[in-house]
């Protein structure tokens, strides 16, 4: 296998600034054939947008921007530069918001990271993100197929069933949430199989140092990437595990939270992220998530620009589990209990797991009568904790993730 997945990730900087300057013009030409993203650029002029000091100057784009165009013009708000029924694939992700989906070579590029984790022909890539309506498992099975590796699509659950498979078939690479591969380990222990499983290509969650390190301890080599739904890889760790290398088809900028404004080089900020993508062109896409540039270039020898990694939320937004929790969920959770006062999630680990606990603010002493309540509004089961009313802190935080990144 060859060391880089092409030529792109080792150019040298002038090259990259070259092409940039060639990208983007074309890029915010091709946003602003679609109305919706038109209608929120505004009079610019394309073809004067050829680095990043003049990418800065366009407006930021939200999530909550793409869902209120889509209530107002359909399923991708006029944000794409083809029709709906153009796409091959229709997902739906929390909120819900629509993204489109296709088929062309590698769509949402993930075959690059797979790739930097040694994934190619020959591996079968059991791969336990989720296939029904949300795209993460078609993402990993686009990428796997990018570098010609066989994909089981497993889906999510039925632990045992996963075992049995990937023994069966012999799987060599994990693909998934780093929390449920330890899962499928610890459930072939118990029913005495030993896998072949020897790498894993994870995202949708923090991959904690302890968890990585046990995955090394069973012979298992673990990378990460991050992604999102509507764009898809943004960047990847590489075998060098000194940050994460941003994915040749995005530009990043780190911006101050709540503006559109650049840090200071390592400060930590906002990821605001321009896809080069031509059926999607999203430009300056605020993701929520915050992080910081990494100076100089990976040990790797891929010379892209390098991000920290995930370093929390610029609102309270916590993802546990494999899922977005948001402070809108919250406030709905409360809205339909008129008994409870206040509500805060506190997200933490038990051992390598994800775990929520929800504290409940109520003169209630029933815990089973929010139980149903709590799974509805924020699609996930936790404990619950009842407190005195008055009893949580007043510093205006409804979502408090305890969990230690480092």
């Amino acid at each position: 296998m060859s060391r880089y997945y092409d030529d792109l990730e080792t150019r040298s900087a002038d090259a990259r600034m070259a092409a940039l300057a060639q990208a983007l013009p074309l890029a915010v030409a091709r946003a602003l054939s679609a109305p919706g993203l038109a209608a929120h650029l505004g009079a610019v002029d394309a073809a004067a947008v050829t680095d990043m000091a003049a990418l800065a100057q366009l407006p930021v784009l939200r999530k909550s921007d793409l869902g209120a165009a889509q209530k107002a013009a359909g399923p991708f708000g006029n944000m794409t530069t083809k029709p709906a029924h153009a796409f091959a694939h229709i997902f739906q992700s929390p909120g819900p918001i629509y993204e489109p989906g296709d088929t062309t070579a590698d769509w949402w590029r993930m075959g690059r990271f797979l790739h930097a984790a040694g994934v190619g022909t020959g591996d079968i890539v059991q791969n336990c993100f989720g296939y029904h309506l949300t795209p993460a498992g078609m993402i990993f099975e686009s990428g796997a197929r990018a570098v010609g590796a066989t994909v089981l699509p497993a889906g999510t659950g039925q632990t045992e069933l996963q075992v049995r498979a990937a023994v069966d078939v012999g799987t060599t690479v994990y693909a998934g949430t780093p929390d449920y591969l330890k899962v499928i380990l610890d459930k072939a222990e118990e029913m005495g199989e030993r896998l072949a499983i020897t790498r894993a290509a994870v995202g949708g969650g923090a991959l904690f140092p302890s968890l990585r390190a046990e995955y090394t301890e069973r012979g298992i080599a673990c990378l990460q990437c991050y992604a999102t739904a509507d764009l898809g890889n943004i960047a990847y760790e590489s075998p060098a595990m000194e940050g994460m290398i941003v994915d040749e088809g995005v530009i990043v900028e780190i911006v101050r939270p709540g503006t559109g404004d650049p840090v200071a080089p390592g400060e930590v900020g906002e990821v605001v992220v321009t896809s080069l993508n031509p059926g999607y062109p999203l430009i300056r896409f605020a993701t929520g998530d915050l992080s910081a540039v990494l100076p100089g270039v990976s040990p790797c020898g891929r010379t892209n620009m390098r991000i920290k990694g995930w370093m929390g939320r610029a609102d309270q937004t916590t993802k546990i589990k494999g899922m977005f929790v948001r402070p809108e969920q919250v406030a709905a959770f409360v809205a339909a209990h008129p008994e409870v006062k206040r509500a805060r999630v506190i997200a933490s680990r038990e051992g390598e797991m994800d775990a929520m606990t929800v504290q409940i603010e109520t003169e209630s002493d029933a815990e089973d009568r929010f139980a149903a309540g709590v799974v509805e509004a924020l699609k996930l089961k936790g404990k619950i904790e009842l407190v005195t009313p008055g009893s949580l802190p007043n510093d205006g935080k409804v979502i408090d993730d305890q969990r230690k990144y480092d």
